[in-house]
């Protein structure tokens, strides 16, 4: 069967290198951006988030969409397991 190009492949826990490799493109393909944020972490602005610029919230945003695509990513075992995380570096990087 066909992967979606719209889905986020699955992690279910098993085979690991594969998923990592189709997920690390999928990613890429849906915003080269998102990719930074998952290698280098997200911005974090040094200002009260009512002092945020469109820019800042824009950099914000990156993040979650990237966090976003990473949990529909992933089995409900798995998951569970990282659900605490607050971003999306810090989820891949517990992945490995």
């Amino acid at each position: 069967m066909a992967q979606s190009i719209d889905k986020p492949p699955l992690f279910n826990g098993e085979h690991y290198a594969y998923w990592k490799n189709r997920m690390m493109f999928f990613i890429k393909a849906k915003d080269f951006h998102l990719w930074d944020i998952v290698e280098d972490g997200p911005f974090m602005p040094t200002t009260n988030r009512l002092e945020w610029s469109a820019n800042d919230r824009k950099k914000m945003e990156l993040n979650c969409t990237a966090l976003h695509i990473l949990f529909c990513a992933l089995g409900p075992d798995v998951y569970a397991k990282l659900s605490y995380c607050e971003s999306a570096k810090e989820v891949w990087t517990n992945l490995k």
